[in-house]
């Protein structure tokens, strides 16, 4: 196994595989401003919340040139998040919409009140049709996500692994996605995954 790509991006500035990306900034919210960038041409972009936003940006950097097209469908390709404020950044603007004084929940919000929304989106976007899953812990730990990699990894089906730390709250934007293929070589290490999480 190895770490084929990954990426870094956090306010204001984005890394992949170590280069900066340029990013013509605007009045516009961070991530507007780096899809705009990418020329993605993804309307979808623009209904998300904020985490899907984050981790579709990032896995588009990390998957451009990879095997994983978006074209072909996928079965041999996993999608793996890990955060510690779940979908905390659009719950809580679900929750202005459930005051008294002003009650009208919008399904538009509703729908992202679940973490796992982002590793779907991402399925979706790049016709990733393997595992899909999301787990919640305290911090940031490299040795967590070594370990989550080997597991998913010791399925034999699973081929290349989209991996990442997509972290979303408030003003905070936090993300280190890799894609994780079987070519020889070692499984990626605490170690490892602790360097690329702190690039800057």
């Amino acid at each position: 196994m190895r770490i084929a790509s990954h990426c870094r991006i956090t306010p204001n500035r984005c890394l992949a595989n170590g280069q900066p990306v340029p990013v013509q900034r605007s009045e516009r919210p961070y991530l507007t401003d780096l899809y705009h960038s990418l020329s993605m041409g993804y309307p979808k972009f623009f209904k998300m919340d904020n985490l899907c936003k984050a981790g579709v940006l990032a896995a588009e950097l990390v998957l451009r040139g990879s095997s994983v097209d978006g074209l072909t469908p996928r079965h041999d390709v996993a999608v793996v998040g890990l955060n510690s404020s779940s979908s905390l950044d659009a719950d809580l603007q679900h929750l202005q919409h459930l005051h008294p004084d002003s009650y009208f929940p919008s399904p538009a919000v509703f729908v992202y009140t679940l973490a796992n929304i982002v590793t779907g989106e991402i399925a979706i976007r790049h016709k990733i049709l393997g595992e899909s899953s999301f787990y919640v812990i305290p911090e940031f730990s490299a040795h967590q996500m070594a370990k989550v990699i080997a597991t998913t990894l010791s399925d034999a089906n699973i081929n290349c692994l989209l991996c990442g730390w997509i972290e979303v709250l408030g003003q905070e934007l936090d993300v280190l996605m890799m894609l994780i293929d079987r070519l020889n070589g070692p499984a990626p290490t605490a170690q490892n995954i602790n360097s690329l999480y702190n690039e800057r």
